[in-house]
């Protein structure tokens, strides 16, 4: 019982050292980019370059106001697409297209930072997510009727709010979200070290190694792969980079793992927000999973075939 009771010990106190030193981290990244965010936001600036998406709009057949709230969403994150597409006058249909496109390329620039400290090139990662969201949403479109129709922007949603109110959302915003993220991470990394010291983390990667051989990645990729499914990538970074600067991930094994939870992660939260709109579950869930396998199987069949021609 007292072996028992030194383990758990050990385990509390090596889980909220690292949760504790890792969102210390976190909040370096989050605070700054999120700030910046919110003042390009507020200056309406975000919104003046919907222009460059034009033909982008029409690739995926959308209309061209369709650009602002996927603006929103890459840069701000899917709480800032919702709102966008809540004042807008959009179809379920162009909103279940923007809402794919979002789950899969939103928030690129605190996420890629995060995925970038974590072992994979910010500019590949986020062009890997943009061209995933872009043939996702050209894929779907062809199975869910005519979403190309134009509408009205209201003109509300260009209003302009002074910018001591905006620094106030702002601030209360992030408040809440850094409590959030540190109650996660330390709850994470508390679980993730008792596991360790009980010695029971070889019966989660035995459960889940089925499943990783289908979306091919490597067994040693579960926990990284459980954290961003279920926290997603910024409340899930605590053991997302634990486990790829450990060392028991190759670079190799690190690039499939890290395209797979950025185009497919928080898979209960992020679903749930755009499901309040009353999109279909189906759309929000499956497109996105199924991109996700194929970019890493279109991966390694890529490698391979380097491999041969180098070998040639």
């Amino acid at each position: 019982m007292s072996e028992l009771r030194i383990q758990l010990k050990a385990g509390f106190l090596s889980g909220a050292k690292k949760g504790g030193s890792t969102f210390a981290w976190v909040c370096k990244i989050i605070i700054p980019v999120s700030f910046a965010v919110a003042v390009l936001q507020w200056s309406g600036w975000l919104y003046q370059i919907d222009f460059l998406l034009n033909p982008l709009m029409r690739l995926i057949n959308l209309p061209a106001e369709a650009a602002l709230p996927l603006i929103a969403g890459m840069v701000v994150g899917n709480y800032a697409a919702i709102a966008s597409m809540a004042v807008l006058p959009l179809t379920v249909e162009q909103m279940t297209l923007i809402a794919i496109f979002s789950l899969i390329a939103h928030s690129l620039i605190m996420e890629g930072i995060i995925q970038f400290r974590s072992g994979i090139n910010l500019a590949k990662i986020t062009l890997v997510r943009i061209i995933a969201a872009i043939l996702t949403v050209l894929v779907v479109s062809q199975f869910i009727g005519d979403t190309s129709q134009s509408i009205v922007v209201p003109a509300e949603f260009m209003a302009h709010t002074p910018f001591v109110e905006a620094l106030r959302v702002w601030a209360a915003g992030m408040l809440s979200l850094s409590i959030k993220i540190l109650v996660i991470i330390m709850l994470v990394m508390i679980v993730l070290e008792l596991l360790k010291s009980l010695d029971w983390i070889k019966y989660l990667h035995k459960a889940f190694r089925p499943f990783m051989r289908i979306l091919g990645l490597s067994n040693q990729a579960v926990m990284m792969w459980v954290a961003a499914a279920a926290f997603g990538l910024v409340l899930g970074s605590a053991v997302i980079l634990e486990e790829a600067t450990k060392g028991t991930l190759s670079k190799g094994e690190l690039e499939p793992i890290h395209i797979s939870i950025g185009i497919n992660h928080s898979l209960v939260e992020d679903p749930a927000l755009f499901m309040a709109l009353g999109l279909n579950a189906f759309w929000l869930w499956v497109p996105r999973f199924v991109t996700a396998i194929i970019a890493v199987h279109a991966l390694r069949a890529i490698r391979y075939l380097k491999g041969r021609l180098v070998h040639s």
